[in-house]
C-alpha cells in the first residue's frame, strides 16, 4: 500500500476509536522548542517539578524515543462536560471529572498501534499521553490541528481547547499534514487578565510555579504559600480559569466518551462534605480518578487554603 493509503487507514481508525481529530507530522528535531524549554527551565518556571529537567534531549528529538522514527501522529480527545458543578462545590478542573484520562487514552493508543500492525505491518511505535517527555502541543500545531494560545493551551477554531492531546510516534512514513500557520488570538488578553496569580508571564509563556494547578496538584509541600490563599478562587484541584474565559471555548461541545461521565461526588459535594471525607472513602471513590494524584492529604491541604480565604 502507498503512504496515502496508510494515512487514510490510520485516520479512519482513529476516528472509529473516538478521537476527535488526527494530524500527522514528519519527525524532526525541535530546535526552536529546545531553546524555549531551556529558557523556561532557567527561569525556574517549573517550580518544584524537577522531572521537567530530566530527559531534555528526549523532549526535543522523537527519534530518541522511537529509533528510526519517521512520523508523529497527534490525536485529540474532547473532555468538555455537559454537566456543571453545584454552586457550593469546590472547583475541580473539568478534565478530572471522570475516569483518569491516562487509562482511557492509553487503551485507545494501544488499540490504534495494534490496528496499524495488523493492517500495515510490524512497525515500531510508542504511544504517549502527558506522562512522557513529548512536546505534544508543538506536534499538534505541526500536524495542522490548531495553534498555541497565550495561555499555552492548544486552541482550535471549531471547538476551543478542552481536549486531551496524545501522540503516537512510529517508524512508518506517512503523508504529512501542513502545519497550522496562523494565530487567532489576536490582541485578546482575556486569559492573561483573568489569571488571579499572574501565572501567564507573557505571550505563550506560563510561570508554572505560580499556577493554581501547580499549587493544587504538583506542589508536594504541606502548605500552599499563604500569599496565594486569597487568590485560589475556590479551586481545589486544577484550574480552568484561562480556558473558561477564552472566547474560542464558546464553541466547545459536550464530549461523547462514556469514561468521562462525571463522578457524582465531584459535581455535588460541598466543601464541608469534602473536609469530613475519610481517607478510606477518598481512596475508594477516586481510585481511578485524576484526583488520586493529589492524594487525600493534598486535597485536605487545598481545602484549608480555600477556607483561609473565606
Amino acid at each position: 500500500m502507498t503512504t496515502a493509503k496508510h494515512t487514510t487507514l490510520i485516520k479512519a481508525e482513529a476516528q472509529r476509536l473516538g478521537f476527535d481529530a488526527c494530524g500527522i507530522a514528519k519527525v524532526e528535531y525541535l530546535e526552536e522548542d529546545a531553546r524555549r524549554l531551556e529558557q523556561w527551565l532557567n527561569k525556574g518556571y517549573h517550580g518544584s517539578m524537577q522531572y521537567m529537567e530530566r530527559y531534555f534531549d528526549l523532549r526535543t528529538d522523537p527519534g530518541k524515543l522511537v529509533p528510526g522514527a519517521k512520523s508523529v501522529i497527534t490525536l485529540l480527545l474532547n473532555y468538555y462536560p455537559e454537566q456543571q458543578q453545584s454552586d457550593d462545590a469546590p472547583k475541580i478542573a473539568k478534565y478530572a471529572w471522570g475516569t483518569d484520562y491516562h487509562y482511557v487514552i492509553r487503551d485507545k493508543l494501544n488499540q490504534l498501534l495494534q490496528y496499524i500492525r495488523d493492517n500495515i505491518g510490524d512497525i515500531n511505535g510508542r504511544g504517549f499521553v502527558d506522562s512522557a517527555p513529548v512536546l505534544e502541543r508543538t506536534w499538534a500545531q505541526r500536524s495542522g490541528l490548531g495553534w498555541v494560545g497565550k495561555n499555552t493551551n492548544l486552541l482550535t477554531k471549531h471547538s476551543g481547547s478542552f481536549f486531551f492531546i496524545a501522540t503516537l510516534i512510529c517508524d512508518l512514513p506517512l503523508d504529512y499534514d501542513a502545519p497550522f500557520a496562523t494565530d487567532h488570538c489576536g490582541t485578546c488578553t482575556r486569559c492573561i487578565d483573568a489569571c488571579p496569580t499572574d501565572a501567564i508571564a507573557g505571550d505563550k509563556v506560563v510561570d508554572g510555579s505560580k499556577c493554581i494547578s501547580y499549587f493544587t496538584i504538583e506542589l508536594k509541600d504541606a502548605l500552599i504559600p499563604k500569599e496565594y490563599h486569597d487568590k485560589m478562587e475556590g479551586w481545589m484541584f486544577g484550574c480552568d480559569i484561562c480556558q473558561d474565559v477564552c472566547p474560542w471555548n464558546r464553541f466547545s461541545k459536550p464530549n461523547t466518551e462514556p469514561h468521562f461521565t462525571p463522578i457524582p461526588e465531584i459535581l455535588n459535594l460541598s466543601l464541608g462534605e469534602w473536609q469530613v471525607m475519610s481517607e478510606d472513602t477518598f481512596r475508594k471513590t477516586f481510585k481511578n480518578s485524576p484526583l488520586s494524584r493529589a492524594k487525600w492529604k493534598g486535597i485536605q491541604r487545598n481545602i484549608q487554603a480555600i477556607k483561609n480565604r473565606q
